[in-house]
């Protein structure tokens, strides 16, 4: 195998990438490196998977890949971490000013 052969390579079509371990690292150390952080899991839809939003306390927030509803409840119990729905909560009003803040500063 080649070293581009990887790249060349092309998904099937209706198949989605699912969690790594380098999403679950990736929501570890920043649900870590912050106070106040709530989890927020989004469903999957016909071009994602599950995933999953943190939110700290000032807004801040990152979203990765999930394995699915019950890993992220898993997640967010072993880490004392809040977890909502998205669909039945909403976002919290601190990341829309947040994304608000950061578009005015043009970030």
């Amino acid at each position: 195998m080649g070293v581009f052969d990887a790249l060349r390579r092309k998904r099937k079509p209706g198949v989605l990438r699912s969690a790594t371990k380098q999403d679950t690292a990736h929501l570890d150390d920043w649900a870590a490196s912050r106070t106040g952080v709530e989890a927020y899991v989004e469903p999957r839809t016909n071009v994602t998977d599950t995933t999953m939003v943190l939110v700290a306390h000032d807004g801040e927030w990152t979203r990765r890949r999930i394995a699915d509803h019950d890993a992220a409840m898993e997640f967010g119990k072993k880490r004392s971490i809040p977890v909502y729905e998205v669909a039945r909560v909403g976002y919290p009003k601190r990341m829309r000013d947040y994304m608000k803040k950061q578009k005015d500063q043009g970030a």
